[in-house]
């Protein structure tokens, strides 16, 4: 009798980290979905190459969507262990180029991800806003595809 399991399998997912460049606008907002998401079933965590300054819009665009995102402080890279997560969601070629160069042989899957950055974004309050929307309703399906629960 053969197996029809795959000789190797992927390891069970319970942590992910998101990396984007300053942790102030889309890897928070990816944070905060996850762990919504995943109801605490996943350890969710989120870091920047360098601690920005949290992004009022993106407090605003997931304020629209039922999370509270107000007391998000941006945190570097430096600050954690990124061989301690099972999978690395980089948001940003920066983040990918940068945890790739810099993994050391660690384990931990890396995904990427391109995330537009919505503080690019120009015009008036409301065009802003939406291009935040934009990033939440696809970060929002993004996880919703990768963490089927």
């Amino acid at each position: 009798m053969t197996s029809t399991q795959p000789p190797e399998e992927k390891k069970k997912i319970q942590s992910v980290l998101f990396v984007c460049n300053q942790n102030a606008v889309r890897s928070p907002m990816a944070e905060a979905l996850a762990a919504r998401h995943s109801k605490r079933r996943l350890f969710v965590d989120s870091v920047g190459l360098i601690a920005g300054n949290l992004d009022p819009f993106s407090v605003a665009a997931m304020e629209e969507g039922g999370m509270d995102i107000s007391d998000h402080q941006p945190k570097p890279l430096s600050s954690i262990d990124i061989s301690l997560f099972d999978l690395v969601i980089a948001l940003t070629p920066e983040s990918r180029d940068h945890i790739e160069k810099t993994r050391n042989g660690s384990k931990f899957q890396l995904e990427f991800w391109p995330t537009p950055d919505p503080s690019d974004s120009e015009g008036n309050r409301n065009q802003v806003i939406d291009s935040y929307r934009l990033v939440r309703e696809r970060l929002e399906t993004m996880i919703a595809d990768r963490f089927p629960f």
